[in-house]
């Protein structure tokens, strides 16, 4: 089988940034690597899904929300997916991130979608650390831009 674009980057060069992955057709992958890969240090599972709902939320309710096609967490914990369309620029993309992070980091109340109903797995959630995370990475962001986003080689 082909090795698929994501298992071609050496993830030991890799550090935590903003970096577009792939372009297929109209959609632009982009990593939000927030760990360095294979260093011990991981986005914690309970975080990293509460996360992952609060960025869906926002990303989906933003001025930019018909663009967004996908935000979901990597199997390895050290970051997040997220497809949009390439009508959003790359500093566009950078904008609403920033914002949704932001928001993240200070987000206070009901985390949305965390109901059984509307969720697989309500239980396994935590606010306090995904707030922390969230402003972790919104540190990091700091430093990205277009000019960042290419993977090292």
């Amino acid at each position: 089988m082909k090795k698929i674009a994501s298992f071609t980057i050496n993830h030991d060069l890799l550090t935590p940034g903003l970096y577009i992955s792939r372009i297929d057709g109209d959609c632009v992958t982009w990593d939000l690597r927030m760990k360095t890969p294979n260093a011990g240090d991981y986005l914690e599972q309970k975080a990293l899904h509460t996360l992952e709902h609060l960025l869906a939320t926002r990303l989906r309710n933003s001025s930019r929300s018909d663009e967004v096609v996908y935000v979901g967490p990597m199997g390895c914990r050290t970051g997040f997916y997220v497809v949009v369309r390439d009508s959003v620029s790359p500093a566009d993309l950078t904008g609403l991130l920033r914002e949704a992070f932001a928001w993240a980091a200070a987000f206070e109340g009901e985390i949305p979608g965390a109901t059984r109903p509307e969720c697989g797995n309500y239980l396994e959630h935590d606010l306090s650390g995904a707030k922390a995370e969230a402003a972790a990475y919104l540190e990091v962001l700091k430093h990205c831009d277009e000019s960042t986003a290419k993977y090292p080689e």
